[in-house]
């Protein structure tokens, strides 16, 4: 038996907890599930066509949990679902399907894959196994810039908006929120490396 803690990455909920193609399915369906969740805790905005949600929160930890690999398919598949028309996208951030991710809010919306990756490759490459929670929130530092470039710069191609614009309507307001969202995804996915399950 070896614990986890004493490998040289972060552990991953799907090298735990499921082991075969099917259960690593599973795993990345629930991170649609969990996006879907936190996609309805939305809050219009006056000023802004983009929403305040809990999405970047999961997001974070699904890359932090499922790793990159994982956790990159796991928000692929979920935009495939909102693509559908199934209802997993927020409910203020546009139409819904496609049409949501071709919206105001479709640069954000595309990036998450990208940001779920990047969490977890950062969480994993930076040299500090021993301070977990400083490489979580340094992936997520990194993660969000590329999300927040990815948001901005996808609302100023799409409305024709200045970069002064874009800071106040797609980045400045969500930053705090944003703050937050990086400690909380840490500290969940610190306390799952604080108590690794052993696995043969």
């Amino acid at each position: 038996m070896q614990s986890l803690a004493n490998t040289n990455h972060f552990p991953t909920a799907a090298g735990v907890y499921f082991k075969t193609l099917e259960g690593r399915a599973v795993l990345a369906l629930a991170g649609t599930g969990l996006m879907a969740l936190c996609a309805h805790v939305s809050v219009p905005l006056l000023f802004t066509p983009v929403p305040l949600t809990l999405q970047t929160f999961a997001v974070l930890l699904i890359g932090f949990l499922l790793g990159p690999v994982m956790g990159f398919f796991s928000l692929l598949a979920y935009l495939m679902e909102g693509a559908s028309g199934l209802p997993v996208f927020s409910p203020h951030g546009g139409p819904g399907g496609i049409a949501e991710l071709m919206g105001p809010t479709g640069g954000y919306l595309l990036a998450y894959p990208f940001m779920a990756a990047v969490a977890g490759f950062v969480s994993r490459a930076l040299p500090l196994r021993h301070v977990p929670f400083i490489a979580y929130t340094t992936a997520g530092v990194v993660a969000s810039a590329l999300l927040f470039a990815a948001g901005a710069g996808w609302l100023m191609a799409l409305t024709h908006i200045g970069p002064g614009t874009a800071w106040t309507a797609a980045i400045a307001p969500f930053l705090p929120g944003e703050v937050i969202k990086i400690c909380a995804a840490a500290g969940i996915s610190r306390a799952v490396y604080r108590h690794p399950i052993t696995e043969s």
